[in-house]
């Protein structure tokens, strides 16, 4: 059986331990005054900003790569299509 208590929801500020993620963000916003960061995807709430990005990399990670895909640009951003398209602007012959 998993601990509910287990370290990952354990205060850094304080001794306090909680049994969900959820109650750590309240409690940290509320008795330590902490800015929280939000995933801009989903909402979900972090202390720290790495926690921000585990999440994302690990929850949003099939989004991002589709954003990384070169397929996914329009024409007129593709690096050999630009070049192609301001080489004929200029003729060889003199």
């Amino acid at each position: 059986m998993k601990n509910p208590f287990s370290k990952k929801n354990n205060c850094t500020q304080c001794e306090a331990k909680f049994s969900n993620h959820e109650e750590l963000v309240a409690h940290v916003r509320h008795e330590h005054h902490k800015t929280i960061v939000k995933c801009q995807k989903c909402g979900q709430e972090f202390i720290h900003e790495k926690d921000r990005l585990h999440h994302a990399r690990k929850e949003h990670e099939e989004e991002m790569r589709e954003r990384s895909r070169r397929e996914s640009y329009p024409e007129e951003y593709k690096t050999q299509d630009r070049v192609d398209k301001f080489r004929e602007r200029f003729s060889d012959k003199l």
